[in-house]
């Protein structure tokens, strides 16, 4: 399929906004409530302005980092999207490969349409993996153990979703809205309307299944089903202390994703973490919470080192990511910017949005007078 190249990372938006059926895009593009922290990522991780530094030899650039004992291409990783694989054909897989050939990490959600094995049998090497604390402690070990067989080279631990927030569009649009045939029927209906998306992804993306689950929800589940288990098997209960069942369990890289204090950030170091994501679920979860790029400076001044901070929210280009490691971050987690490439373009979309993100990388640090990843501080921001 010949893939019609964006201009930049965020015009896939448009692409994707134009083959998804609506249910599909407003997942991917909105918010909870109001919908405030969502603009507030983008808006200020917009407004953080980078000094112009002139006369340095900038001739030889080198974007490669250190992550969690990997050698990664930059200092950026695909960040966990549920439902992704519904975006394009078998959509996990595909964006696996691209960022296998980015030189980049990959992360699998737990509610992935491909599961484990499949995107491991899609790829080369390891990928990263996102888990949920479910009530169902016996299929979390299940699935911990899966990963760990498998091979995967990070365990990112989501946390700031105890219970869902409440997304409007999701009602709206008819993903969570309408129950049983009504609802099933609505989407149908959508789908029909896109009929390249119904083509690629509704006839020839089967099975339909959020695959990691599939083994409590059954194989004939739909997404009232995966929403109604959704509610009832996250666990509200969960504190500090289950990470000890998360450790006895998982013994390579732990990565907090979720925080947003600097007590918060505190209290990773002292359980043990490898690593945190600074991170309001992408405007997702509770509306009115800081940007990540406002949070983002102080929780790397309370962690002082002592873990490697990653951050997400808002990224929608190489500037960004400029613009993230400038605050504190080690490594920057892209989601929407992925999604909306693979929804536009398949695998080569999200390898063409990687290069995009190279590209402007080079250039912002090429006039920040950066030639090294490790030399982007504070010192470069006005």
């Amino acid at each position: 399929m010949k893939v019609r190249k964006a201009a930049s990372a965020i015009d896939y938006r448009t692409l994707a906004k134009r083959r998804l059926p609506p249910f599909l895009f407003e997942y991917i593009d909105g918010g909870s409530y109001a919908e405030v922290t969502l603009r507030r990522n983008v808006a200020d991780l917009e407004a953080i302005a980078l000094r112009q530094r002139v006369l340095n030899d900038v001739s030889q650039i080198d974007l490669s980092t250190d992550l969690f004992g990997q050698t990664l291409a930059l200092p950026v990783a695909l960040a966990p999207i549920g439902l992704a694989g519904m975006n394009a054909r078998r959509g996990e897989v595909q964006a696996a490969r691209a960022a296998e050939a980015a030189g980049i990490p990959f992360t699998l959600s737990t509610v992935s349409a491909c599961p484990l094995d499949e995107v491991a049998a899609g790829t080369r090497k390891p990928f990263w993996f996102q888990l949920y604390m479910i009530r169902d402690r016996g299929f979390m070990r299940d699935l911990l153990e899966k990963a760990k067989a498998l091979g995967c080279s990070a365990l990112v631990f989501t946390v700031d979703m105890p219970v869902p927030g409440s997304r409007y569009r999701d009602y709206h649009s008819g993903l969570a809205g309408a129950p049983g045939m009504m609802g099933a029927m609505r989407r149908v209906w959508q789908g029909a309307m896109h009929p390249r998306w119904a083509w690629d992804v509704g006839i020839n993306g089967r099975p339909h299944q959020l695959g990691n689950v599939t083994p409590v929800l059954g194989k004939d589940s739909g997404l009232e089903d995966f929403f109604a288990w959704m509610r009832d098997n996250f666990d509200p209960r969960v504190t500090w202390r289950d990470l000890d069942f998360i450790r006895a369990i998982w013994d390579g890289p732990l990565i907090i994703k979720g925080i947003l204090d600097p007590d918060d950030a505190r209290a990773a170091v002292d359980v043990g973490a490898d690593g945190l994501v600074v991170s309001n679920h992408g405007g997702r979860q509770l509306d009115g919470v800081p940007s990540t790029a406002h949070a983002l400076p102080a929780i790397a001044d309370a962690v002082d080192g002592r873990l490697t901070v990653l951050a997400d929210g808002g990224v929608r280009s190489g500037l960004d990511v400029v613009r993230m490691l400038a605050l504190g971050a080690k490594g920057v987690l892209l989601g929407r910017a992925w999604a909306y490439a693979l929804a536009g373009g398949g695998q080569a979309g999200v390898a063409h949005m990687l290069r995009l993100v190279e590209a402007e990388m080079r250039v912002a640090m090429a006039l920040t007078g950066c030639t090294r990843i490790a030399a982007i501080d504070r010192s470069i921001l006005v």
